[in-house]
């Protein structure tokens, strides 16, 4: 300090006391001032943001280790998934399977002991699932209840999947031995739709989304 008022002309003995305590005080707290805006607050602010970094790096490795976890889990549920899938494309018939399944139902009405009206096959409709046609054939008969129950239940002995629906049975007609019904209901079955018209139709489905 001596020095530094030597060079600038400063009389110190012209000075109070006091006032130069405070310069002496002053003078060090400045240069500790200095260094804190100079070099440590800045490494302070990488540091915190370094910290940051870590902390969100170690939360990814976290649920990244976590789903290492359930791999195991969710591979098992997929196979599980693939072999329903495959179990049930062994029931699905192919589509030139259809007319002789429907046939098959049909001989499966006329043994039951039941008089088939109408029979008459809709258009196929895909299912909302895309991996399935729906094939619906309208169909009224004429026979007792008896009857018609030994129809339904030759129907669940099928190898491949045949659904009923709208049933519908009205107009019982008294003749002896038993009452005969008018019968009327969809039998629904089902096709499995060509790998090749799914890889069309999820083709057709990417180009829609990109026009959007």
């Amino acid at each position: 300090m001596v020095e530094m008022a030597s060079k600038l002309k400063i009389d110190l003995k012209t000075i109070p006391p006091a006032a130069q305590y405070a310069i002496a005080t002053c003078v060090p707290l400045l240069i500790i001032v200095m260094f804190f805006f100079i070099y440590y607050k800045p490494d302070t602010a990488e540091i915190n943001l370094l910290k940051k970094n870590i902390a969100k790096q170690e939360q990814e490795i976290g649920k990244a280790e976590t789903k290492l976890r359930k791999l195991p889990e969710i591979k098992a549920r997929y196979e599980g998934l693939v072999k329903e899938l495959d179990e049930l494309k062994r029931q699905l018939p192919e589509e030139k399977e259809v007319t002789t399944l429907l046939k098959q139902v049909s001989d499966l009405g006329i043994k039951a002991g039941l008089q088939i009206k109408l029979w008459k096959p809709s258009k196929r409709n895909i299912h909302s699932s895309g991996v399935v046609y729906e094939i619906p054939v309208k169909v009224e008969m004429v026979g007792s209840y008896h009857r018609l129950g030994y129809f339904f239940s030759s129907l669940t002995r099928l190898s491949r999947i045949v659904n009923v629906t709208n049933i519908k049975l009205g107009n019982a007609k008294p003749e002896t031995g038993e009452a005969k019904l008018q019968i009327s209901f969809v039998a629904l079955t089902f096709s499995a739709v060509p790998e090749s018209e799914m890889q069309k139709g999820a083709a057709g489905k990417k180009r829609r989304g990109r026009k959007r």
